[in-house]
């Protein structure tokens, strides 16, 4: 087993007392006391409500690192803030490859990995056909179908080309867009999540508007953190059920999220790379529990695509991956490894038997 945002059930804490292992031939750092009551700030960022906390004290300066390097990757892997990495590579499409900095290369590489398990269902070169519909912006509208049919060519992982020595981007194509939303949080909670154990941190919660990483353990439940999963038909604040989550991710989509309405149709925003529409099947929202965010964050989206049986399929094949398929008529679709691990709590869905 091998994005619907998520609420987090926070119980009170307990505090748990620093170890120190000796032995004869080193001594290791003493591991920091867990606070009862978190060091937590929120921002807007990455449009969306970012919360971090840290149940031990003294950790501002670990708190100001993180938030600086959320802010500096907001400015990297924008796709329409000029000067940017993906601009650059995205103004010179068909023209010569663009040095970019190391994160860019690394998230664009690991994107490039997941385009090909996914078998192209997760492809960042969406941002041809994304740009036209602009889901989520004020400026959002329904493409003519001739601009849709126009743009479908500029979609291919496959016309990236990335130069490992010279750490260089090419989108081989003059038109192609490359568009880092669908993975970009993920990355950056896993990075968040680096810098947090630079500093000792074991015990704490990383949410950038729905991407959750949860350090260690709840300081008041030795089984974990409570995390719920978004009911897909609303848009915020009831959950369908949940699961207690040690040292792992939790990253849904939901066709809630984002949308655009014409004519009384409603448009969401998870976009088929084959069609150039907003997909409309049988799922309305997918949880990933993983230990990767930026994993989780790409099988999310890519797991609509699949569509329920073969994203089953798919999932039970990866290594330490889970997941909940919502379908539209309220059954709830689980993996293997959550059978026995995964509450139902809302009555009006029900665990659909495969």
């Amino acid at each position: 087993m091998k994005k619907c945002k998520l609420i987090v059930a926070l119980m009170s804490c307990v505090t748990i007392m620093a170890a120190c292992n000796t032995t004869t031939q080193q001594t290791t750092e003493p591991t920091l006391a867990v606070s009862k009551t978190p060091l937590s700030r929120s921002e807007s960022l990455l449009h969306t409500a970012v919360q971090l906390q840290i149940f031990h004290e003294g950790q501002e300066a670990a708190m100001e690192e993180a938030y600086t390097f959320i802010k500096e990757m907001e400015q990297l892997l924008s796709t329409n803030l000029e000067g940017s990495d993906v601009y650059k590579v995205n103004q010179a499409a068909g023209n010569e490859p663009v040095k970019v900095q190391t994160a860019t290369y690394d998230i664009v590489k690991q994107a490039q990995e997941m385009s090909q398990k996914s078998e192209g269902k997760f492809d960042i070169t969406i941002g041809a056909v994304t740009n036209l519909w602009r889901i989520g912006s004020t400026d959002a509208r329904k493409p003519d179908e001739s601009e849709i049919k126009a743009a479908l060519p500029k979609i291919d992982y496959r016309q990236v080309e990335l130069n490992d020595s010279e750490q260089t981007i090419f989108l081989k194509e003059k038109g192609m867009v490359m568009e880092l939303g669908g993975i970009s949080k993920g990355y950056i909670a896993d990075g968040v999540k680096r810098i947090f154990e630079k500093h000792g941190i074991t015990t704490a919660l990383i949410n950038l508007g729905g991407n959750v990483v949860a350090m260690g353990s709840s300081p008041s439940n030795p089984e974990g953190w409570n995390v719920g999963v978004q009911d897909p038909d609303e848009v915020r604040g009831e959950v369908v059920g949940s699961k207690r989550v040690i040292d792992g991710t939790v990253v849904t989509s939901g066709v809630y999220e984002r949308f655009l309405e014409v004519n009384g149709v409603k448009y969401h925003h998870i976009i088929d790379p084959q069609t150039g529409y907003p997909l409309d099947n049988e799922i309305s929202g997918v949880t990933i529990f993983t230990q990767s965010s930026i994993e989780a964050d790409a099988y999310s989206t890519s797991m609509f695509l699949f569509g329920i049986e073969k994203g089953l399929a798919f999932i039970e094949a990866q290594e330490g991956v889970e997941a909940v398929f919502i379908d539209k008529n309220q059954g709830v679709h689980l993996t293997s490894g959550l059978k026995d691990t995964f509450k139902l709590t809302n009555k009006e869905y029900h665990i659909a038997h495969e």
